[in-house]
């Protein structure tokens, strides 16, 4: 899949206080885009690894529990059937301009994937406007 043309259309602060370009200076259309991903626990890290490749610095991580069509499920442990019914899970949430939001996307399922049921969901929010409290920037500025 082809990526659109990049264009240094803005910078911001990126990772810990270094100075540099985020998203790699992509344009968007100034909408932005909240993607919510549940993901299996072990894949956290590989999921973070892809992000930052796409440039995405900002992200929250939750503990979550919860099942989808799967259902309960039952595993051997020490000898003894348990059956769970919400397995744990991260909710990953990341707040990215409209124009990033298949990259993004793509990156979260192929480093998420296992190919096993219960690898998780990805959801997608429209998100009209983003304010930095501190200063009071707005917009892509303040990502």
């Amino acid at each position: 899949m082809a990526r659109p043309q990049r264009s240094a259309a803005f910078s911001v602060k990126k990772g810990r206080g270094n100075t540099g370009e985020r998203f790699r200076g992509r344009i968007s259309s100034g909408l932005f885009v909240r993607i919510v991903a549940y993901i299996r626990p072990h894949k956290l890290e590989e999921v973070k690894t892809a992000l930052v490749a796409e440039g995405v610095t900002g992200m929250t991580v939750t503990d979550a529990r919860g099942t989808g069509t799967g259902g309960e499920r039952s595993e051997w442990f020490r000898g003894k059937e348990h059956v769970i019914s919400l397995p744990p899970r991260i909710k990953l949430e990341v707040i990215v301009p409209d124009a990033l939001r298949e990259q993004v996307i793509e990156a979260i399922v192929n480093s998420a994937r296992t190919g096993r049921e219960g690898d998780g969901k990805v959801f997608v929010l429209p998100e009209l406007d983003v304010i930095r409290i501190r200063t009071g920037e707005r917009g892509e500025s303040a990502l």
